[in-house]
């Protein structure tokens, strides 16, 4: 019986543990568990999701506190057009967030950043740019393009003299994507280092529409792996969404791919970015709880614990310090939706929003509760305390269990 540790993810010369954890924002995949991932010889990611919040929290920043200050006197402004990130910033926030990760790197691992196309941040070619940019300057082994197409983004660092160096991937859902975002970057004449295929199992922001539940993992990366064999493309295909246990894995890297992407599972672990509450929440989950629905305003469904407080909430939009999504003209679905049931219910302090949530808030709080389809099965993996909680995992323990069980077996946390 073949274990994880049977294969080896190459990239040239370079030998790595086939486990990528994959990049959880906002600080969810925090840098601790980058760190891990790649002293154990595999591939961690952190996010650059809301990074100036991020570096704030981290460093003691104040990103968030100028910027809000700038435009304070927008605030009780509907439109938000006006509220635009200062650059230099942007990349000073991104070198802390991600040069103090690659200071700490210890072992033979790689520490990827994910970078999502859908920070559209009222300028988003300009901002993608500078944190991409930005973070090659601060030493990241790889950038992990997620949450779009990115059929432009390869030309916004292709003057960079890291753009042949570092790894440069992308996520995808479905062999037509892959297909586009080759047609249009074959101009720079460089191929991605790697693809990761995520499935409609995966956490957070799907690359599907509501009819998730007609697609596969399996099928659709059989179908991108006979493409790039029959095109003699050799990258490294990288599955993801709904990996919950070393054998599923196995399968995986038996019919030919690099290596596997997880994360549901080091939700739970003590060097996740959650809070000790919210991981209690994770590993009571039913599989009742866990929900798609369409309340991003980046306009992709998303899976979460239906318990999630951001359902529902109706935040005033924090655009002036945050505005992570407004798009290039300065607008944002939730406000939209915000302003519907301000004029639909005068005088009431605090409304209620069904359709869509505040993402920039509710994901700085840890209000909104994303998570993989088998995030019910968490408490499976651990051992009930006699308090009644659930006790939390090392990533290592998580990690070692990916790489060395068999049989479907999931080995429980030492006692």
């Amino acid at each position: 019986m073949k274990r994880v540790d049977d294969f080896r993810l190459q990239f040239g010369k370079k030998e790595l543990v086939p486990i990528v954890i994959g990049g959880m924002g906002v600080d969810i995949s925090t840098a601790e568990l980058a760190l891990e991932a790649a002293r154990l010889g595999g591939v961690g990611h952190i996010s650059d999701a809301m990074v100036n919040t991020v570096a704030d929290r981290r460093f003691n920043a104040k990103f968030v506190k100028d910027k809000l200050r700038q435009y304070k006197f927008n605030v009780a402004n509907t439109d938000k057009s006006m509220v635009r990130f200062d650059l230099g910033q942007l990349a000073e926030a991104t070198a802390m967030h991600v040069g103090r990760t690659m200071e700490a790197k210890r072992g033979e691992g790689l520490i990827f950043v994910n970078c999502m196309e859908k920070l559209t941040m009222n300028a988003p070619r300009e901002t993608l740019r500078v944190r991409m940019s930005a973070a090659l300057d601060a030493g990241i082994d790889g950038i992990t393009l997620a949450a779009g197409l990115h059929l432009g983004s390869f030309a916004l660092i292709e003057d960079h003299p890291r753009f042949r160096d570092a790894k440069l991937g992308i996520i995808v859902s479905s062999l037509r994507a892959l297909q586009l975002f080759l047609r249009k970057t074959a101009r720079c004449n460089r191929l991605p280092d790697y693809v990761v295929v995520e499935g409609p199992l995966a956490g957070g922001h799907l690359g599907f529409g509501m009819d998730w539940q007609q697609y596969d993992l399996a099928t659709i990366f059989g179908e991108i792996h006979r493409y790039l064999t029959a095109e003699q493309l050799a990258i490294p295909l990288i599955p993801a969404g709904g990996i919950f246990t070393g054998s599923d894995a196995v399968s995986f890297l038996e019919q030919g791919a690099g290596a596997v992407q997880v994360a549901t599972r080091f939700t739970v672990s003590r060097e996740c970015g959650l809070p000790q509450d919210v991981k209690q929440h994770y590993f009571a989950a039913t599989e009742d709880e866990i929900e798609v629905n369409q309340i991003s305003p980046t306009g992709y469904p998303m899976r979460m614990l239906s318990s999630s407080p951001a359902i529902g909430d109706g935040i005033r939009p924090n655009c002036e310090a945050y505005g992570y999504l407004l798009d290039s003209n300065g607008s944002c679905s939730y406000i939209t939706a915000y302003n519907r049931e301000v004029a639909a219910h005068p005088g009431v302090k605090r409304i209620s929003v069904k359709d869509k949530t505040c993402l920039c808030t509710q994901m700085r709080n840890f209000d909104c509760w994303t998570c993989g389809h088998y995030a019910y099965r968490l408490k499976d993996t651990s051992r009930r305390l006699p308090d009644g909680s659930w006790q939390l995992l090392n990533a290592e323990h998580i990690f070692h269990d990916y790489q060395f069980s068999t049989d479907g077996k999931i080995l429980p946390p030492p006692g």
